[in-house]
């Protein structure tokens, strides 16, 4: 079985009434003690948690898979940015190659080497980026190439070791916990009552009530083989279109095309999935639209008629306010 085909039917299993999932339940209570076990041993001193010599914001989630967290920190270091602060990101460097960890990445990086999510940051923000699976390390080499007010970290909220000042949590309100379950009967990394223990949980998707919420809109799509060449979306209205999708929730951007008025045929690809250019074949000369994500590392080989379909995130008043009132507080 593929790996695509696997997170399609764990997905089923994960966000839908499946007996698959009860099955599962005695390891997941397993997990859930493990998971329990390594809290206590960093809030008994037992394992150490270490800080490094700036202010840390972590944003993750407790669900596997994406909800928006990348975009939500590029729209964190742009207004850390407008306020006039040094910036720093850290990322886990996700299925990254490269051999030797921490990363410096540059918006010329190569995914492959450094991961997707990292070179992605470091083209939208320009902010100084280090990638690596050991946050702590990752940060003091941050540190060491120069210096900065305010560290991001994309994702890390199960990265205990590392002392954080704010954290956040995002969640897809179009899937909220899924069953409930944690892993492997259910997509939680960790117990749903750890939302209650951040600083802020923030709801990705319009019409909310949440205290604070986000919303991803798409912004104009940028030729891959030359990003001078921008193309409005509405442009494509009523048009045939391959729609690639490498990412955990293909379904948020195939229904965002759909709302565009796109005639879309849909091709599912495993999470940071390897792209090489024979998959993206069809047969015909109908554009082909992908995650911005995706794009990157369709760059090497891409076609004319190949369109990254990015998104900013859009946040709420209160979440504005917040995040102000956050960023301006002394270290």
């Amino acid at each position: 079985m593929n790996r695509s085909r696997l997170e399609q039917q764990l997905h089923a299993v994960w966000y839908g009434k499946s007996g698959t999932a009860l099955a599962l339940l005695p390891l997941s209570w397993l997990y859930c003690l493990l998971v329990w076990l390594r809290r206590k041993l960093y809030r008994c001193g037992i394992l150490q948690r270490r800080c490094l010599d700036c202010r840390v914001m972590v944003v993750g989630n407790i669900n596997v898979g994406g909800s928006g967290k990348t975009p939500l920190v590029t729209a964190i270091a742009r207004r850390a940015q407008d306020m006039g602060l040094q910036v720093g990101i850290l990322a886990r460097g996700y299925r990254g190659r490269a051999r030797h960890w921490p990363q410096a990445v540059h918006a010329d990086s190569d995914p492959r080497q450094v991961g997707d999510e990292a070179v992605l940051l470091a083209r939208e923000t320009g902010a100084a980026v280090f990638a690596g699976p050991d946050r702590i390390t990752a940060g003091r080499a941050l540190l060491q190439a120069g210096p900065c007010d305010i560290i991001i970290c994309d994702d890390g909220l199960q990265h205990l070791a590392l002392q954080a000042d704010t954290e956040i949590a995002v969640v897809d309100a179009a899937y909220g916990t899924g069953n409930g379950y944690c892993l492997p009967a259910g997509p939680l990394r960790e117990p749903a009552a750890r939302l209650r223990e951040v600083d802020a949980v923030v709801t990705l998707r319009d019409n909310t009530d949440a205290a604070f919420s986000m919303r991803l809109q798409s912004l104009p799509l940028r030729c891959i083989m030359d990003p001078s060449q921008t193309c409005d979306l509405n442009s494509l209205r009523g048009q045939n279109v391959h729609a690639v999708a490498g990412i955990a929730h293909p379904q948020r951007f195939f229904d965002s095309l759909h709302e565009a008025g796109l005639n879309i045929r849909p091709h599912i690809f495993a999470d940071h999935h390897p792209f090489q250019a024979a998959e993206l074949d069809f047969g015909d000369n109908a554009p082909v639209l992908m995650t911005a994500k995706d794009a990157l590392k369709c760059e090497p080989f891409a076609r004319p008629n190949w369109w990254s379909v990015p998104v900013e995130a859009q946040l709420d008043a209160s979440l504005e306010a917040w995040l102000t009132e956050i960023l301006d507080q002394e270290p």
